[in-house]
């Protein structure tokens, strides 16, 4: 039996008969019952077919860029090779192609929401052209932000993915939130609380709301320690812009409002978030069947896969 590899994870899906091209041929890889593996008539040995499918991790050697087209024990139905990255898990998880309902992989449309929302309020809190008010951004984190990431959420628990379904849901009910307190006229919160104590009553109550989504977003962070630098990188800007934000309204400047020169820092971090999360997101979204190229994500040194990679480095050397 041959093995399917998931660039991703790093799991090996189990019962899929693997087809593929590699420099030009069509390489078939098929195991017999002795535990060896043909390959275009050339038998594997055991050793040389766990090789091969850690070099595949990383797209090259026979088993790599190939397409399961026999279904397992799960009725999971086959087909090409995920993306290399992309998906918003940390950890080791079932990927989405293994599941039993023939689920796409919802991590891409809850990261660009969440990308897009984030950069239409950056360069407003960066105060890009002289814009000073986040207004339009309203509209955004209700429809694009606020429900279509909270969707994307639903659907990251329909695949078993714990982390994504929490974070994209979580910031996508953070998106509505913010959307009903800005809406102009509409739910008069920020009325309210600046009628009855002042301006200042405001900013230190915002800033206390955006604390908490600071506090909220360390939790994810550590959960992308053992990860990729993408999907760190993602989280760990994200945590800063949420830091200066909140100072930036409780240390305010001379005139009583919130601090500029912290609030447009906050602006410069969360940019960068909304990036990598583009970034992530498009390399979920690659695979050889739409593209010429894969995006590395990068895995770090102490994650599963890069371990697998020093030990296949390793490999290779003594060969």
């Amino acid at each position: 039996m041959s093995t399917n590899v998931d660039h991703t994870t790093g799991a090996l899906p189990a019962h899929n008969k693997e087809a593929g091209m590699m420099n030009g041929l069509n390489v078939n890889g098929n195991s017999n019952l002795n535990g060896t593996t043909t390959t275009r008539g050339a038998e594997m040995s055991h050793e040389e077919h766990r090789v091969a499918q850690a070099a595949a991790r990383f797209g090259y050697g026979p088993l790599a860029h190939t397409s399961a087209n026999n279904s397992d024990n799960n009725n999971n139905s086959g087909g090409r090779l995920p993306a290399f990255g992309g998906e918003a898990q940390p950890g080791i998880h079932t990927p989405v192609k293994e599941h039993k309902h023939k689920f796409a992989n919802p991590a891409p449309l809850g990261l660009s929401a969440f990308a897009l929302t984030t950069f239409v309020l950056s360069l407003c809190n960066f105060q890009t052209r002289g814009v000073l008010e986040p207004n339009i951004v309203v509209g955004l984190a209700f429809g694009y932000g606020g429900v279509v990431q909270l969707l994307a959420g639903m659907w990251e628990m329909a695949v078993g993915n714990t982390f994504g379904a929490t974070a994209f849901s979580s910031y996508g009910g953070f998106w509505i939130a913010l959307a009903i307190t800005f809406t102009p006229g509409g739910f008069a919160i920020i009325s309210t609380i600046e009628g009855e104590q002042g301006p200042g009553a405001f900013y230190d109550s915002f800033a206390f709301f955006i604390f908490g989504w600071f506090i909220f977003t360390t939790l994810l962070l550590i959960a992308t320690l053992r990860s990729t630098v993408a999907f760190f990188f993602i989280f760990s800007t994200l945590d800063l812009a949420f830091l200066l934000l909140g100072i930036g309204y409780l240390h305010r400047d001379a005139k009583g409002g919130p601090n500029t020169p912290i609030i447009k820092t906050s602006g410069f971090f969360s940019l960068l978030s909304a990036f990598a999360a583009w970034y992530c997101a498009l390399a979920g979204m690659l695979d050889e069947s739409n593209s010429f190229f894969l995006i590395p994500v990068m895995h770090f040194p102490w994650s599963v896969t890069g371990r697998e990679n020093r030990l296949l480095k390793t490999e290779r050397a003594t060969v």
